[in-house]
């Protein structure tokens, strides 16, 4: 999987601003930890993996030349750490069409991402506040 990097900054309370490339987006969690912004980092993820899935099946039915009119996935957290993806695909399709379609969506390569043995490295950059020191007044002559 490559891509642009993606950076960061602060906004008020927890509101984050994140851009990628030339898109801005907002991050921010619920009141009253935040102000309700943007959605929260975990929903982004889920975002991520249901846009996808989406365009993985898009793609695929499109390079078979199926009748896949619209593709809808919809993804939430359940209990104990789990994501629940529901996919939902409308047109003429035949059940060996769906059961392909359906393999494809298991398959994307953000659910490759975060399913699989992920090493995450931290690099620390550690900016310190220089203090400046008043300079000296000149001697009197």
């Amino acid at each position: 999987m490559t891509g642009r990097t993606v950076s960061v900054r602060e906004g008020g309370r927890l509101a984050r601003t994140v851009a990628v490339g030339p898109h801005l987006l907002t991050a921010d969690e619920p009141e009253p930890l935040g102000a309700d912004t943007g959605p929260t980092p975990g929903e982004l993820l889920l975002a991520a993996l249901a846009s996808c899935t989406s365009m993985a099946v898009r793609a695929y039915a499109a390079r078979q030349g199926w009748g896949l009119d619209e593709v809808v996935v919809e993804a939430r957290f359940a209990p104990r750490g789990q994501i629940v993806k529901q996919v939902r695909l409308t047109g003429d399709l035949d059940p060996s069409q769906v059961e392909r379609l359906l393999k494809v969506a298991g398959r994307c390569p953000v659910q490759r991402l975060i399913t699989g043995d992920v090493t995450v490295t931290t690099v620390p950059t550690v900016v310190t506040t220089v203090r400046r020191i008043a300079a000296p007044r000149p001697l009197p002559e």
